[in-house]
Protein backbone atom coordinates (compact mmCIF):
# COMPACT_ATOMS: atom_id res chain seq x y z
CA UNK A 1 0.00 0.00 0.00
CA UNK A 2 1.30 3.16 -1.04
CA UNK A 3 1.17 6.20 1.93
CA UNK A 4 -1.31 8.69 1.01
CA UNK A 5 -0.59 12.17 -0.19
CA UNK A 6 0.40 15.16 2.34
CA UNK A 7 -3.07 17.68 2.11
CA UNK A 8 -1.85 20.45 0.34
CA UNK A 9 -2.09 24.13 2.29
CA UNK A 10 -5.48 25.38 2.29
CA UNK A 11 -7.76 28.23 3.45
CA UNK A 12 -11.31 28.51 4.62
CA UNK A 13 -13.76 31.59 5.86
CA UNK A 14 -15.39 31.08 9.08
CA UNK A 15 -19.22 31.10 8.78
CA UNK A 16 -19.97 32.43 12.04
CA UNK A 17 -16.99 35.03 11.50
CA UNK A 18 -16.43 36.30 8.31
CA UNK A 19 -13.26 38.79 9.14
CA UNK A 20 -11.78 35.19 10.84
CA UNK A 21 -9.61 33.02 8.00
CA UNK A 22 -8.71 29.17 8.65
CA UNK A 23 -5.56 27.51 7.71
CA UNK A 24 -5.39 23.88 6.94
CA UNK A 25 -2.86 21.50 5.44
CA UNK A 26 0.70 21.63 4.98
CA UNK A 27 2.32 24.98 5.24
CA UNK A 28 5.59 24.15 4.37
CA UNK A 29 8.88 24.13 1.63
CA UNK A 30 7.12 21.16 -0.29
CA UNK A 31 4.14 23.24 -0.97
CA UNK A 32 5.89 26.94 -1.62
CA UNK A 33 3.80 27.34 -4.67
CA UNK A 34 0.57 26.27 -3.44
CA UNK A 35 1.28 28.41 -0.26
CA UNK A 36 1.64 31.60 -2.18
CA UNK A 37 -1.57 31.13 -4.30
CA UNK A 38 -3.63 30.32 -1.20
CA UNK A 39 -2.38 33.59 0.32
CA UNK A 40 -3.14 35.73 -2.71
CA UNK A 41 -6.69 34.68 -2.60
CA UNK A 42 -7.36 36.06 1.23
CA UNK A 43 -9.94 38.26 1.42
CA UNK A 44 -9.67 41.78 2.59
CA UNK A 45 -12.04 42.03 5.24
CA UNK A 46 -9.67 39.51 7.49
CA UNK A 47 -8.37 40.82 10.27
CA UNK A 48 -7.52 37.03 12.29
CA UNK A 49 -6.50 34.13 10.83
CA UNK A 50 -6.62 30.29 12.79
CA UNK A 51 -4.06 28.48 12.09
CA UNK A 52 -4.56 25.78 14.64
CA UNK A 53 -5.85 23.40 11.77
CA UNK A 54 -2.27 23.47 10.23
CA UNK A 55 -0.83 19.79 10.21
CA UNK A 56 2.78 20.77 9.57
CA UNK A 57 4.45 24.11 9.68
CA UNK A 58 7.79 24.75 8.97
CA UNK A 59 10.20 27.92 8.41
CA UNK A 60 8.90 29.28 4.69
CA UNK A 61 5.46 28.81 6.28
CA UNK A 62 6.31 30.42 8.89
CA UNK A 63 8.33 33.44 6.95
CA UNK A 64 5.42 33.40 3.83
CA UNK A 65 2.62 34.10 6.77
CA UNK A 66 4.71 36.57 8.73
CA UNK A 67 5.42 38.53 5.25
CA UNK A 68 1.52 38.63 4.40
CA UNK A 69 0.60 40.46 7.95
CA UNK A 70 2.97 42.47 7.36
CA UNK A 71 1.11 43.19 3.76
CA UNK A 72 -2.42 43.19 5.72
CA UNK A 73 -0.99 45.32 8.42
CA UNK A 74 -1.58 42.81 10.71
CA UNK A 75 1.01 41.47 13.95
CA UNK A 76 1.91 38.06 14.87
CA UNK A 77 -0.92 38.66 17.76
CA UNK A 78 -3.65 38.07 15.42
CA UNK A 79 -2.46 34.64 14.10
CA UNK A 80 -3.15 31.93 16.78
CA UNK A 81 -0.78 28.79 16.12
CA UNK A 82 -1.19 24.97 17.81
CA UNK A 83 1.17 25.00 21.18
CA UNK A 84 3.87 22.85 19.02
CA UNK A 85 4.40 25.49 16.78
CA UNK A 86 4.99 28.52 18.67
CA UNK A 87 8.45 27.73 19.91
CA UNK A 88 9.24 27.98 15.35
CA UNK A 89 6.88 30.70 15.10
CA UNK A 90 8.58 32.46 18.01
CA UNK A 91 12.38 31.73 16.99
CA UNK A 92 11.73 32.98 13.32
CA UNK A 93 9.82 36.31 14.53
CA UNK A 94 12.71 36.92 16.59
CA UNK A 95 15.40 36.41 13.91
CA UNK A 96 13.95 38.00 11.47
CA UNK A 97 12.92 41.32 12.91
CA UNK A 98 13.91 43.89 10.82
CA UNK A 99 12.88 46.92 13.27
CA UNK A 100 15.97 49.57 12.71
CA UNK A 101 18.21 49.59 15.35
CA UNK A 102 18.07 52.51 18.16
CA UNK A 103 20.27 55.80 17.34
CA UNK A 104 23.84 55.40 19.34
CA UNK A 105 22.95 58.43 22.17
CA UNK A 106 25.52 61.04 22.81
CA UNK A 107 24.62 62.80 26.09
CA UNK A 108 26.56 63.09 29.10
CA UNK A 109 24.45 60.01 30.22
CA UNK A 110 24.98 57.70 28.05
CA UNK A 111 29.25 58.74 27.84
CA UNK A 112 29.33 58.05 31.60
CA UNK A 113 27.56 54.51 30.84
CA UNK A 114 29.81 53.59 28.10
CA UNK A 115 32.82 55.11 30.49
CA UNK A 116 31.87 52.57 32.95
CA UNK A 117 31.28 49.49 30.83
CA UNK A 118 34.80 50.96 29.77
CA UNK A 119 36.25 50.78 32.90
CA UNK A 120 34.54 47.53 34.47
CA UNK A 121 35.78 45.76 31.26
CA UNK A 122 39.56 46.77 32.07
CA UNK A 123 39.44 46.08 35.60
CA UNK A 124 38.18 42.57 34.64
CA UNK A 125 41.00 42.19 32.16
CA UNK A 126 43.43 43.22 34.67
CA UNK A 127 42.42 40.73 37.40
CA UNK A 128 42.62 38.02 34.82
CA UNK A 129 46.01 38.94 33.60
CA UNK A 130 46.59 39.02 37.42
CA UNK A 131 45.13 35.81 37.95
CA UNK A 132 47.22 34.16 35.01
CA UNK A 133 50.20 35.73 36.32
CA UNK A 134 49.76 33.75 39.62
CA UNK A 135 49.01 30.14 37.68
CA UNK A 136 52.28 30.30 35.16
CA UNK A 137 54.61 31.22 38.25
CA UNK A 138 52.86 28.08 40.07
CA UNK A 139 53.59 26.08 37.08
CA UNK A 140 57.05 27.49 36.44
CA UNK A 141 58.04 26.36 40.37
CA UNK A 142 56.37 22.81 39.42
CA UNK A 143 58.56 22.52 37.03
CA UNK A 144 61.59 22.36 39.20
CA UNK A 145 59.73 19.23 41.13
CA UNK A 146 58.85 17.57 37.96
CA UNK A 147 61.46 18.40 35.30
CA UNK A 148 59.31 15.73 32.67
CA UNK A 149 56.77 18.90 32.20
CA UNK A 150 59.84 20.65 30.58
CA UNK A 151 59.28 21.09 27.21
CA UNK A 152 62.70 22.01 25.55
CA UNK A 153 61.85 21.77 22.00
CA UNK A 154 58.89 24.10 21.64
CA UNK A 155 60.95 26.39 23.89
CA UNK A 156 63.97 26.46 21.60
CA UNK A 157 61.51 26.63 18.60
CA UNK A 158 59.80 29.53 19.98
CA UNK A 159 63.18 31.18 20.65
CA UNK A 160 64.04 31.06 16.88
CA UNK A 161 60.92 32.40 16.28
CA UNK A 162 60.85 35.66 18.96
CA UNK A 163 64.50 36.23 18.72
CA UNK A 164 66.44 34.92 15.62
CA UNK A 165 63.96 35.63 13.05
CA UNK A 166 63.73 39.49 15.00
CA UNK A 167 66.99 40.59 15.35
CA UNK A 168 66.95 42.19 11.21
CA UNK A 169 63.57 44.28 11.73
CA UNK A 170 64.51 45.48 15.52
CA UNK A 171 68.57 46.18 14.51
CA UNK A 172 67.27 47.99 11.38
CA UNK A 173 64.83 50.43 13.33
CA UNK A 174 66.85 50.63 15.84
CA UNK A 175 69.65 51.64 13.51
CA UNK A 176 67.53 54.57 12.00
CA UNK A 177 65.78 55.91 15.40
CA UNK A 178 69.54 56.27 16.67
CA UNK A 179 70.53 58.60 13.55
CA UNK A 180 67.28 60.57 14.12
CA UNK A 181 67.98 61.05 17.46
CA UNK A 182 71.55 62.08 16.35
CA UNK A 183 70.29 64.59 13.58
CA UNK A 184 67.78 66.19 15.96
CA UNK A 185 69.97 66.15 18.88
CA UNK A 186 72.73 67.98 16.60
CA UNK A 187 69.99 70.65 14.89
CA UNK A 188 69.83 71.78 18.59
CA UNK A 189 72.85 71.54 20.29
CA UNK A 190 74.81 72.83 17.26
CA UNK A 191 73.61 76.46 18.39
CA UNK A 192 75.19 76.45 21.38
CA UNK A 193 78.12 75.00 19.93
CA UNK A 194 78.18 71.79 21.65
CA UNK A 195 77.26 69.22 19.00
CA UNK A 196 79.40 67.14 20.68
CA UNK A 197 77.29 66.43 23.79
CA UNK A 198 75.48 64.09 20.85
CA UNK A 199 77.47 61.49 21.90
CA UNK A 200 76.11 61.55 25.25
CA UNK A 201 72.12 62.10 24.07
CA UNK A 202 72.00 59.14 21.95
CA UNK A 203 74.16 56.66 24.15
CA UNK A 204 72.12 57.79 27.50
CA UNK A 205 68.45 57.70 25.53
CA UNK A 206 69.30 54.43 23.73
CA UNK A 207 70.90 52.61 27.01
CA UNK A 208 68.15 53.60 29.41
CA UNK A 209 65.15 53.72 27.07
CA UNK A 210 64.87 53.68 23.81
CA UNK A 211 66.76 50.44 23.47
CA UNK A 212 64.62 48.21 25.73
CA UNK A 213 61.38 49.90 24.79
CA UNK A 214 61.87 50.21 20.98
CA UNK A 215 62.55 46.39 21.28
CA UNK A 216 59.67 45.63 23.89
CA UNK A 217 56.77 47.42 21.19
CA UNK A 218 58.47 45.46 17.84
CA UNK A 219 57.61 42.19 20.36
CA UNK A 220 54.54 43.31 21.23
CA UNK A 221 53.46 43.76 17.74
CA UNK A 222 54.95 40.97 16.27
CA UNK A 223 55.20 38.37 19.08
CA UNK A 224 52.19 38.95 21.30
CA UNK A 225 49.93 39.03 18.13
CA UNK A 226 51.46 35.75 16.98
CA UNK A 227 50.72 33.90 20.36
CA UNK A 228 47.46 34.69 20.59
CA UNK A 229 46.57 33.71 16.62
CA UNK A 230 48.34 30.19 17.09
CA UNK A 231 46.81 29.46 20.69
CA UNK A 232 43.21 31.11 19.59
CA UNK A 233 43.31 29.11 16.20
CA UNK A 234 43.77 25.83 18.14
CA UNK A 235 41.31 26.30 21.00
CA UNK A 236 38.69 27.27 18.00
CA UNK A 237 39.68 23.99 16.55
CA UNK A 238 39.49 22.28 19.94
CA UNK A 239 42.69 21.53 20.09
CA UNK A 240 42.97 22.54 23.62
CA UNK A 241 39.81 21.17 24.75
CA UNK A 242 41.81 17.83 23.26
CA UNK A 243 44.56 18.20 25.38
CA UNK A 244 42.66 18.63 28.81
CA UNK A 245 40.19 15.63 27.50
CA UNK A 246 44.03 13.84 27.71
CA UNK A 247 44.94 14.77 30.80
CA UNK A 248 47.78 17.24 29.34
CA UNK A 249 47.76 20.49 30.67
CA UNK A 250 47.73 23.50 27.94
CA UNK A 251 49.74 25.79 30.05
CA UNK A 252 52.32 23.40 30.19
CA UNK A 253 52.46 22.96 26.78
CA UNK A 254 51.23 26.10 24.67
CA UNK A 255 52.36 28.99 27.53
CA UNK A 256 55.42 27.95 29.59
CA UNK A 257 57.38 27.49 26.11
CA UNK A 258 56.50 31.00 25.33
CA UNK A 259 56.56 32.59 28.46
CA UNK A 260 60.68 31.07 28.74
CA UNK A 261 61.45 31.60 25.04
CA UNK A 262 60.55 35.17 25.29
CA UNK A 263 61.85 35.60 29.22
CA UNK A 264 65.73 34.69 27.19
CA UNK A 265 65.32 36.06 24.16
CA UNK A 266 64.28 40.07 24.72
CA UNK A 267 66.81 40.89 26.91
CA UNK A 268 69.62 39.82 24.16
CA UNK A 269 68.12 41.72 21.49
CA UNK A 270 67.66 45.05 23.82
CA UNK A 271 71.48 44.54 23.86
CA UNK A 272 71.64 43.89 19.95
CA UNK A 273 69.41 47.08 19.92
CA UNK A 274 71.52 49.32 22.21
CA UNK A 275 74.42 48.53 20.36
CA UNK A 276 72.50 49.01 16.68
CA UNK A 277 70.41 52.17 17.95
CA UNK A 278 74.55 53.34 19.19
CA UNK A 279 76.28 52.59 15.49
CA UNK A 280 73.53 55.09 14.11
CA UNK A 281 74.74 57.86 16.28
CA UNK A 282 78.18 57.07 15.32
CA UNK A 283 77.49 57.17 11.84
CA UNK A 284 75.54 60.08 11.69
CA UNK A 285 78.34 61.64 13.92
CA UNK A 286 80.91 60.60 11.40
CA UNK A 287 79.54 61.86 8.41
CA UNK A 288 77.49 64.91 8.97
CA UNK A 289 78.60 65.96 12.39
CA UNK A 290 82.34 66.04 11.63
CA UNK A 291 83.12 63.73 15.00
CA UNK A 292 85.71 61.14 14.01
CA UNK A 293 84.48 57.61 15.15
CA UNK A 294 87.95 57.11 17.33
CA UNK A 295 86.57 60.65 18.89
CA UNK A 296 82.87 59.42 19.33
CA UNK A 297 83.91 56.42 20.91
CA UNK A 298 86.56 57.69 23.11
CA UNK A 299 83.79 60.43 24.10
CA UNK A 300 81.43 57.88 25.15
CA UNK A 301 83.63 55.37 27.05
CA UNK A 302 84.67 58.63 29.22
CA UNK A 303 81.33 60.17 29.90
CA UNK A 304 79.09 57.05 30.02
CA UNK A 305 78.52 54.83 32.90
CA UNK A 306 77.43 51.22 33.03
CA UNK A 307 74.34 52.32 35.26
CA UNK A 308 72.83 53.20 32.04
CA UNK A 309 72.86 50.14 30.62
CA UNK A 310 71.94 48.03 33.38
CA UNK A 311 69.05 50.53 33.94
CA UNK A 312 67.83 49.82 30.72
CA UNK A 313 68.68 45.59 30.72
CA UNK A 314 66.68 45.65 33.94
CA UNK A 315 63.23 46.07 32.36
CA UNK A 316 63.53 43.98 29.54
CA UNK A 317 62.58 40.90 31.77
CA UNK A 318 59.68 42.43 33.24
CA UNK A 319 58.10 43.70 29.81
CA UNK A 320 59.11 40.09 28.00
CA UNK A 321 56.67 38.73 31.18
CA UNK A 322 54.23 41.22 30.28
CA UNK A 323 54.22 40.99 26.55
CA UNK A 324 53.95 36.70 27.03
CA UNK A 325 51.51 36.65 29.27
CA UNK A 326 49.01 38.80 27.07
CA UNK A 327 49.12 37.12 24.14
CA UNK A 328 48.55 33.95 25.47
CA UNK A 329 45.99 34.82 28.04
CA UNK A 330 44.25 36.39 24.91
CA UNK A 331 44.20 33.32 22.83
CA UNK A 332 43.02 31.07 25.70
CA UNK A 333 40.20 33.62 26.22
CA UNK A 334 38.71 32.86 22.15
CA UNK A 335 35.07 31.84 21.77
CA UNK A 336 35.58 29.69 19.01
CA UNK A 337 34.79 31.71 16.13
CA UNK A 338 37.63 33.64 13.30
CA UNK A 339 36.27 36.96 14.61
CA UNK A 340 36.99 36.31 18.50
CA UNK A 341 40.55 35.07 17.15
CA UNK A 342 40.84 38.78 14.85
CA UNK A 343 39.19 40.59 18.00
CA UNK A 344 41.63 38.88 20.83
CA UNK A 345 44.46 39.31 18.24
CA UNK A 346 44.11 42.98 17.91
CA UNK A 347 43.32 43.57 22.16
CA UNK A 348 46.39 41.59 22.95
CA UNK A 349 48.93 44.35 20.53
CA UNK A 350 47.08 47.10 22.07
CA UNK A 351 47.32 45.95 25.30
CA UNK A 352 50.86 44.59 25.32
CA UNK A 353 51.93 48.13 23.71
CA UNK A 354 50.05 50.10 26.41
CA UNK A 355 51.16 48.02 29.11
CA UNK A 356 54.73 48.15 28.30
CA UNK A 357 54.70 52.15 28.06
CA UNK A 358 52.88 52.50 31.18
CA UNK A 359 55.59 49.81 32.96
CA UNK A 360 58.38 52.06 31.41
CA UNK A 361 57.02 55.36 32.61
CA UNK A 362 56.88 54.41 36.16
CA UNK A 363 60.37 52.71 35.81
CA UNK A 364 61.50 55.82 34.29
CA UNK A 365 60.44 58.24 37.37
CA UNK A 366 61.85 55.44 39.59
CA UNK A 367 65.49 55.03 38.63
CA UNK A 368 64.77 59.04 38.52
CA UNK A 369 63.77 59.29 42.18
CA UNK A 370 66.44 56.55 43.63
CA UNK A 371 69.21 58.20 41.66
CA UNK A 372 69.97 55.64 38.95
Amino acid sequence: MTAPAAPPPRIQTDDRDPGRLRLAGQWTLEHATEVGKCLEQVPDTVTAIDAGDIDRLDSLGVLELKRFAQRRKLTIEDFSFREDHRALVGAIHDVSDERPRGKREFGVYAALARLGFAVTDNWKEALALLGFLGEVLVKLLRLFRQPSRFRPTATVFHMEQVGLDAVPLVALLCFLVGAVVAFLGANVLRDFGATIFVVELVSIAFLREFGVLLTAIILAGRTASAFTAQIGAMVSREEVDAMRTLGLDPVDLLVIPRVLALLLMLPLLTFIADIFGLLGGLTVGAYSLDIPPQQYLARMQDTIELRHFWAGLVKAPVFALVISLIGCLEGLQVEGTAQSVGERTTSSVVQAISLVIILDAFAAIWFMEVGI
